[in-house]
């Protein structure tokens, strides 16, 4: 007799899911699928708005990640209209964006998929939640990691008029200067971010790392997916968050391909399936061949480890020493293992934090020019940044009245979903044997999808 267990609704990310698994007679498990029954259609009501409006609304997709989505609608802008935004701007821009990535990889650390790694022991009986995480980094690190994140939003708020959904980003630019106080309090809280950031990956090395639940999940086959990669790097092939090249390596780590956002549909395609609502992603060269890894599939990764195996290297001194650590101890490059994705957020959380300190000091952030006004007939634009979750693509085609006519948002998790649903469907396999499922058994299975830290409410705009 088959049997169904239902994981619903799954917990610990944005938006709505379940994990929906079928055993056969034997006990195991035959199928393992991991479905979003909600659905937002932005792209389709985004059509016949005007396109200014465009980085205020398309953020409203999502709750964790709406300053991405600024960002890459905001530089949508700049190309839709043919426009270079003045230093000041981009400096400001990109200082808002990295600040936001510092402080939404920390919420994911000790909020959603971090207390998976840090609390031992049966979910059933341990506070897997952000309690159990804080008790298990200690009190003191756990206060001033949300003492960090308040500064951090604060310092967000004051550059772009929100902590949570941003409204400086304009065509050409941004809507107000920064002066010189604002500058120094930017100063003050990235170095206090920075010391942070430092002091969490020597907790991490010293008590996570060491923790027997994380050496078994990182050393577990059944949380192995081994893909494509793709990130964003610079011209010397390192981490950017803010713009450059998407670079994509093989399963091996060869280079496959390097090209600019306006390049995109060259290179990727989307799908639906009929069980979700997420839609899927795949590279169009490789093509679909269904829900399987290796060279010959078409799925590929975004996200922290995907973005430290696309680069060649980090972009920051500190951080590219734990970037060089973290594969000397790993041993290879690609890392594969899903639950490295941990791991690997802790060293943007440094990266991040070092490029804000960077950014803050530089002299053309206090300059008050910071827009140049669009003077060009609009057509279409592309806009592209790394998301905390990954890749985040904003594509916009209009009149020359600047009214939205046609609408494309590749997001971050549509870029993860058929390796989530992978991940769940091999975890699943792997760990339910003859009918024993047990809650453990359950909570890793869950695992296999809280790690890559998915935007379910944006994979399904």
């Amino acid at each position: 007799m088959t049997r169904r267990i239902l994981i619903d609704p799954v917990t610990r990310l944005e938006g709505h899911g379940r994990i929906d698994i079928r055993l056969d007679e034997a006990g195991n498990v035959s199928h393992a699928f991991f479905q979003v029954p909600d659905f937002k259609g932005f792209e389709q009501f985004s059509v016949g708005r005007a396109a200014e409006e465009m980085p205020t609304l398309t953020q409203k997709i999502c709750g964790v990640c709406p300053t991405a989505h600024h960002i890459a609608g905001t530089k949508a802008l700049d190309d839709l209209f043919t426009v270079t935004p003045p230093t000041a701007a981009r400096l400001i821009r990109e200082l808002m964006h990295t600040a936001f990535i510092f402080e939404d990889h920390l919420l994911h650390f000790f909020y959603l998929g971090g207390p998976d790694i840090l609390v031992d022991g049966d979910p059933a009986k341990q506070n897997h939640n952000v309690f159990g995480a804080i008790a298990a980094m200690g009190d003191t690190l756990g206060r001033q990691v949300i003492n960090i994140r308040k500064k951090v939003r604060a310092m967000n708020a004051m550059l772009g008029g929100s902590a949570l959904y941003p409204v400086c980003g304009l065509a050409g630019g941004v809507s107000k200067p920064v002066d010189a106080k604002m500058r120094a309090e930017i100063i003050q809280t990235s170095t206090d971010a920075l010391a942070l950031a430092r002091q969490l990956l020597a907790v991490f090395h010293d008590k996570v790392r060491k923790k027997p639940l994380y050496k078994e999940m990182i050393g577990n086959p059944a949380f192995n997916l081994s893909t494509y990669y793709m990130g964003l790097v610079d011209d010397n092939d390192r981490v950017n968050f803010y713009d450059g090249r998407l670079r994509v390596v093989t399963p091996d780590g060869r280079p496959w391909a390097c090209f600019s956002a306006d390049q995109y549909l060259d290179h990727l395609a989307e799908r639906t399936d009929v069980y979700s609502y997420m839609k899927l992603v795949y590279l169009k060269k490789v093509g679909w061949n269904g829900y399987q890894d290796g060279p010959d599939s078409g799925l590929y990764r975004v996200g922290p480890l995907a973005r430290l195996n696309a680069a060649k290297a980090m972009a920051t001194p500190l951080a590219q020493q734990e970037y060089e650590r973290f594969y000397d101890t790993i041993g290879h490059k690609p890392a594969h293992n899903t639950m490295l994705y941990h791991w690997a957020r802790l060293i943007e959380v440094l990266y991040a934090a070092e490029q804000m300190v960077i950014l803050s000091r530089r002299k053309a952030l206090t300059d008050p020019h910071v827009r140049t006004l669009p003077t060009q007939v609009p057509t279409l634009g592309v806009g592209v940044c790394e998301a905390p979750r990954g890749t985040l693509i904003h594509h916009y085609q209009t009149n020359a009245n600047a009214i939205v006519e046609r609408c494309n948002l590749l997001v971050a998790t549509q870029n993860n979903a058929a390796a989530i649903c992978l991940s769940v469907e091999k975890a699943a396999r792997a760990l339910i044997k003859k009918g024993n499922v047990t809650d453990t058994c359950l909570q890793q299975v869950e695992m296999a999808y809280r790690a890559y830290d998915p935007c379910l409410a944006c994979a399904t705009h």
